[in-house]
Protein backbone atom coordinates (compact mmCIF):
# COMPACT_ATOMS: atom_id res chain seq x y z
CA UNK A 1 0.00 0.00 0.00
CA UNK A 2 1.18 3.45 -0.34
CA UNK A 3 2.02 5.91 1.88
CA UNK A 4 -0.80 7.80 1.62
CA UNK A 5 -4.58 7.18 0.14
CA UNK A 6 -5.97 10.03 -2.29
CA UNK A 7 -10.05 10.47 -1.74
CA UNK A 8 -11.53 13.34 -3.56
CA UNK A 9 -8.59 15.29 -3.90
CA UNK A 10 -7.58 15.57 -0.09
CA UNK A 11 -4.94 12.88 1.08
CA UNK A 12 -5.57 11.06 4.61
CA UNK A 13 -2.29 9.22 6.06
CA UNK A 14 -2.96 5.43 6.46
CA UNK A 15 -1.78 6.17 10.46
CA UNK A 16 -4.92 8.31 10.55
CA UNK A 17 -7.51 5.31 8.91
CA UNK A 18 -5.42 3.37 11.31
CA UNK A 19 -6.11 4.95 13.95
CA UNK A 20 -9.90 5.60 13.74
CA UNK A 21 -10.58 1.49 12.63
CA UNK A 22 -8.44 0.83 16.04
CA UNK A 23 -10.46 3.11 18.56
CA UNK A 24 -13.72 1.92 16.79
CA UNK A 25 -12.97 -2.09 17.08
CA UNK A 26 -11.97 -1.73 20.72
CA UNK A 27 -15.12 -0.44 21.91
CA UNK A 28 -16.82 -3.57 20.60
CA UNK A 29 -17.55 -6.24 22.96
CA UNK A 30 -15.96 -9.14 22.65
CA UNK A 31 -13.13 -7.61 21.40
CA UNK A 32 -10.12 -8.79 23.77
CA UNK A 33 -8.85 -5.79 25.38
CA UNK A 34 -5.31 -6.99 26.44
CA UNK A 35 -2.34 -7.76 23.75
CA UNK A 36 -0.95 -10.97 25.31
CA UNK A 37 1.99 -10.33 23.43
CA UNK A 38 0.06 -10.23 20.21
CA UNK A 39 0.15 -6.41 19.48
CA UNK A 40 -1.63 -3.36 20.32
CA UNK A 41 -4.80 -3.88 22.21
CA UNK A 42 -4.86 -7.92 20.99
CA UNK A 43 -4.54 -7.00 17.52
CA UNK A 44 -2.24 -8.85 15.14
CA UNK A 45 -1.61 -9.44 11.16
CA UNK A 46 0.54 -12.18 11.02
CA UNK A 47 2.10 -11.78 7.90
CA UNK A 48 2.14 -7.75 8.10
CA UNK A 49 2.78 -7.66 11.58
CA UNK A 50 -0.18 -5.18 11.22
CA UNK A 51 -3.69 -4.80 12.92
CA UNK A 52 -5.38 -3.25 10.23
CA UNK A 53 -4.79 -2.74 6.69
CA UNK A 54 -7.02 -0.51 3.73
CA UNK A 55 -6.61 -0.48 0.29
CA UNK A 56 -8.57 2.02 -2.50
CA UNK A 57 -10.08 0.01 -5.18
CA UNK A 58 -10.78 1.78 -8.55
CA UNK A 59 -14.15 3.27 -8.09
CA UNK A 60 -12.86 5.40 -4.99
CA UNK A 61 -13.72 3.19 -2.10
CA UNK A 62 -11.90 1.51 0.56
CA UNK A 63 -11.55 -1.85 1.69
CA UNK A 64 -10.59 -2.80 5.25
CA UNK A 65 -9.24 -6.01 6.55
CA UNK A 66 -9.07 -5.86 10.10
CA UNK A 67 -7.38 -8.73 12.74
CA UNK A 68 -8.53 -8.94 16.22
CA UNK A 69 -8.77 -11.47 19.02
CA UNK A 70 -12.18 -12.35 20.42
CA UNK A 71 -12.59 -13.05 24.35
CA UNK A 72 -13.67 -16.72 24.88
CA UNK A 73 -17.34 -17.19 24.47
CA UNK A 74 -17.95 -14.49 21.91
CA UNK A 75 -19.94 -15.73 19.04
CA UNK A 76 -17.62 -15.22 16.58
CA UNK A 77 -20.28 -14.79 13.29
CA UNK A 78 -22.04 -12.24 15.38
CA UNK A 79 -18.92 -10.34 16.54
CA UNK A 80 -17.68 -9.97 12.72
CA UNK A 81 -20.37 -8.84 11.61
CA UNK A 82 -20.44 -6.11 14.41
CA UNK A 83 -16.86 -5.18 13.43
CA UNK A 84 -18.12 -4.61 10.06
CA UNK A 85 -20.78 -2.67 10.52
CA UNK A 86 -19.33 -0.35 13.27
CA UNK A 87 -16.07 0.21 10.95
CA UNK A 88 -17.95 0.78 7.86
CA UNK A 89 -19.55 3.58 9.61
CA UNK A 90 -16.86 4.89 11.53
CA UNK A 91 -15.11 5.67 8.29
CA UNK A 92 -17.68 6.68 6.44
CA UNK A 93 -18.94 9.13 9.02
CA UNK A 94 -15.07 10.56 9.98
CA UNK A 95 -13.47 10.34 6.67
CA UNK A 96 -16.63 10.39 4.56
CA UNK A 97 -15.43 7.98 2.60
CA UNK A 98 -17.35 5.18 0.91
CA UNK A 99 -16.28 1.36 2.19
CA UNK A 100 -16.66 -1.55 -0.19
CA UNK A 101 -16.14 -4.56 2.64
CA UNK A 102 -14.75 -4.95 5.80
CA UNK A 103 -13.01 -7.98 6.15
CA UNK A 104 -12.57 -9.27 9.96
CA UNK A 105 -10.12 -11.89 10.54
CA UNK A 106 -10.63 -13.60 14.34
CA UNK A 107 -7.22 -14.54 14.51
CA UNK A 108 -7.09 -15.76 18.19
CA UNK A 109 -9.47 -15.79 21.27
CA UNK A 110 -8.65 -15.07 24.51
CA UNK A 111 -9.44 -15.97 28.45
CA UNK A 112 -10.98 -13.51 30.82
CA UNK A 113 -8.61 -13.01 34.21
Amino acid sequence: MSDEITLDGMKIAPGVLDTIVTMTVQGVEGIASSSSGHGLGGFVNRAAGKAVDFALNDAGEITVCVHVRAVYGTQLMDLGKRVQAVVADAIRSQVGAAVASVDVFIDGIEFPA
